[in-house]
């Protein structure tokens, strides 16, 4: 028979282990990990949302697991170089030469794709793709004739990188609009360029699931997923 006296003796043992459960939460928590540096940022869409362009199993490996391995990498970095972590992205990548010489190139590997993959990321949108309009619109006629010839010399510039890496529109030191490459995860900061429109990944790995060995196919559907409102911001935004 459960007596008064048992009764007693379980709930004090009770008390005892929750007790003893709440301290070691307090330790635990007062243990944990801290949270990391870098992140992958959500997308703003599911992964699915740019067919027919860019299938969802291409997203999903691209996102999670590509730009996810550029992440881990920084966050591995943090504690051998904390200016990392403590300064804007763009201006490490922007100032490479003052990285030490021993992390230069895993630095520059690692947060050129974090940020170029965060660039891309937001550039894509669902529905199709809107004509630019306004003022970029303007420049783009400006210098290239039309929005259509524009996409003509990015393809150009993206078939012709050999091996891996993006093709980028940007503004010059002038104000001017221009197309450039870089290989691998290079990115236009690096070679002082203060604002960036668009770009498109041409590493395999954005396009193979789905277009084989045919980048010209993958870039021109490509423009399908282009957020326009995305590149005028980036057109309108300041030099820094």
């Amino acid at each position: 028979m459960f007596s008064r006296r048992d009764s007693l003796k379980w709930t004090l043992a009770l008390g005892a282990s929750l007790a003893a459960g709440a301290k070691q939460g307090l330790v635990s928590a007062a243990h944990a990990e801290p949270e990391a540096a870098f992140k992958v940022p959500t997308l703003g869409y599911e992964f699915g949302a740019l067919e027919p362009y860019i299938d969802a199993t291409t997203m999903m490996i691209h996102h999670d697991r590509h730009h996810g391995a550029y992440v881990a990498a920084l966050n591995g970095l943090v504690g051998k170089y904390p200016d990392l972590a403590a300064k804007p992205v763009t201006w490490t990548l922007s100032n490479l030469a003052d990285v030490p010489e021993t992390l230069r190139a895993p630095v520059r590997n690692n947060l050129g794709g974090h940020w170029n993959h965060s660039f891309f990321w937001e550039l894509m949108t669902t529905g199709g793709a809107k004509q630019p309009a306004g003022e970029l619109k303007s420049a783009i006629d400006t210098t290239f004739g039309s929005p259509a010839k524009l996409a003509e010399q990015v393809n150009a510039a993206g078939l012709s990188r050999f091996g891996s890496g993006w093709a980028w529109l940007i503004v010059d030191k002038n104000g001017a609009l221009d197309i450039v490459s870089t290989p691998n995860q290079d990115t236009p900061l690096e070679q002082g360029v203060q604002r960036v429109v668009l770009g498109v990944d041409v590493w395999e790995h954005a396009y193979y699931l789905k277009y084989q060995n045919k980048r010209a196919d993958y870039l021109t559907a490509w423009w399908n997923t282009v957020n326009w409102d995305k590149a005028a911001a980036n057109f309108a935004k300041p030099p820094a």
